[in-house]
Formats: structure tokens, sequence, C-alpha cells
């Protein structure tokens, strides 16, 4: 192989044009990469929000699976079994009326993630359909809109859900509807604030030009631009309507006995905790931190993974 001269080694600025121009070229062409690829991409580097997507992915497949396969019932009593600790035969022990804790600790997830997943979409559906209207329409509408939501912003929260559990009979769907009464608000709040950014862009005009509609531009155009706040407040709208309904359970104003969810089950721990049996509330509780902990470190990752000012 023949050495360049001495003389000729010099700086890649100074070499020909034809030489530096390709290595440029070269350096700036990269495959194209799309925003949910990219996102993507940065949500799998970030350790915490795979440890708690993986997490709740199990939790979701033991809280379907787990109960089907078990040999008990979540609400079969066996007066014999009463108040045994953790065993080969009953692996969380079982309660006072000698029901296995195991399997009423999964159906608990059943009815936990149900009611916040639930609470989760009617929040999307009302917030976004009232967020994203009052945005796009702007002026007078905008204004009596944002009144009444700054309105039910101010009332308490739990004091509304409290007061609604005790009007009507507890139930599932009682639970539900007391949650995303005034659940939805954070949503509309955030879902006007985008709108707001978006409706004087090129795209919205163009479309308002040919015709469409306010709700086809909402539903086609400002609605996929939106989706990423979006996504973020629905993961933490559901851990927040899980401890919800564990608190009102825990209360008596949730789910009633004998069915089980977290809250039932931390209530009914409560006159055997001081006689030294700490497995019965022990495993509601870890699986109720457990999940809000896992949605807060995905919903945190989802947030920097979505941010477009941190896309490369």
């Amino acid at each position: 192989m023949k050495k360049r001269p001495q003389s000729d080694i010099r700086p890649e600025w100074l070499l020909p044009a034809s030489n530096h121009t390709s290595h440029a070229s070269a350096a700036l062409v990269r495959p194209y990469v799309s925003y949910w690829q990219d996102a993507w991409y940065r949500l799998l580097r970030n350790k915490l929000a795979m440890m708690g997507l993986v997490f709740l992915l199990l939790l979701i497949g033991m809280a379907v699976f787990a109960p089907l396969f078990s040999a008990y019932s979540v609400t079969a009593q066996d007066l014999r079994s009463q108040n045994l600790p953790p065993s080969a035969l009953h692996w969380f022990g079982t309660d006072d009326l000698g029901r296995d804790v195991f399997v009423r600790t999964w159906y608990g997830a059943r009815i936990s993630l149900f009611v916040g997943f639930m609470a989760a979409l009617i929040d999307f559906i009302i917030g976004v359909a009232y967020g994203g209207y009052s945005g796009l329409k702007g002026g007078r509408t905008d204004a009596i809109m944002m009144r009444i939501v700054e309105i039910l912003y101010g009332l308490p929260y739990l004091l509304v859900v409290i007061l609604l559990m005790v009007v009507m009979s507890p139930s599932l769907f009682t639970i539900i509807i007391a949650l995303t009464i005034t659940g939805w608000i954070s949503m509309a709040r955030i879902v006007r604030g985008q709108v707001l950014q978006l409706k004087n862009y090129e795209f919205v005009t163009a479309a308002r030009t040919f015709g469409a509609g306010t709700g086809h531009i909402i539903r086609k155009h400002l609605l996929p631009n939106t989706m990423g706040p979006i996504i973020v407040q629905m993961t933490l709208t559901v851990p927040s309507a899980i401890f919800a309904e564990a608190f009102l359970s825990f209360l008596g104003l949730g789910i009633q006995a004998p069915y089980a969810s977290w809250g039932v089950m931390a209530n009914d721990a409560l006159p055997v905790i001081l006689s030294g049996d700490w497995w019965q509330l022990f495993f509601p509780a870890l699986f109720i931190s457990l999940t809000m902990f896992a949605f807060n470190m995905l919903g945190d990752g989802l947030q920097d993974a979505l941010d477009p000012k941190l896309r490369k």
C-alpha cells in the first residue's frame, strides 16, 4: 500500500472538496426514525420505567389467570383454617374466616385495576371532548366552560366522592361514577392548553378552510398531536383511582363483602392485626404500594420519552 507523502498530510478541512464533502454528507445521512419509534427507544433506555411496565404486565397477568388455576375460592370459608400463616398450602396465609389470602389478593387486583382503567378511560373521553371543544371554540364559550371547570376544581375531590357514595348504594359502578364525576377536570385542562397552542397552526387552518367541523378537527388533527400529554395523564390517573377505591373500601363505602378488593382486605385485617396475623394486611398494602409506584415510574418515563424537546 502506497503511503501518502509526509508533505501531503493535512487536516480534513484542507483536503480537496470532493473528499471532505463526502465525509460530511455520510455523517449527516441517517435512517429516519418516527416520533413514536424514538419515544419507544427512549422509554426502553429508562430502566425504572421498564421495571414498572414489566411489573404491571405481570400484575395484570396474575390478576387474570391466578384465580382461575387456584383450588380455592375467593368467597369460600373454611373455619378450620382460620388465620394460618403463609405456607406451601396457602402462599399468603388465610384470614379470620379461613379464606385464602393469595386468591383474594389477585381477585382484588382485578377489581382495583378495573376501577383504575375504567376511571382513566372515562376521564379520557370526557376530558378530551370537553377540553378540546373549549380550546378550539375559544372566546366566550371557552370562558364559560373554564369557569365551570374552576368551580368543580375547587371542590374537595374525596369529599365529593364520599358524599356520592353515601347517597348512592355502594357498588363497583357507583365507585367508578363517583371517581369520574370530577376526575376528568385535569384531563380537560391539559387538552385545552394543548389545543390552544395547536389551533392556530397551518394544518388546522387548512382543515377549516376545506369545511371540516369541530369534531373532525379534534379527532383527526388535534387529538393525535396531543397524545403524549394525554397518555402521561392517564398513567397517573389509574393509580389515583386505585388508591381512592382502596380508601373508600377501607371506610366501608366501596366493594362490599364477600367480594374482595385491596381496600376491603385491609379493612378486614384491622381487627386481627394486633394479634400478630400481619400477613392479612401486609399483602394488600404491599400490592397497593407497588402498583402505585409502578404506574408513577411508568408515567415519569413516558413523560420524558414523549417530550419532543428531548428528541435528538
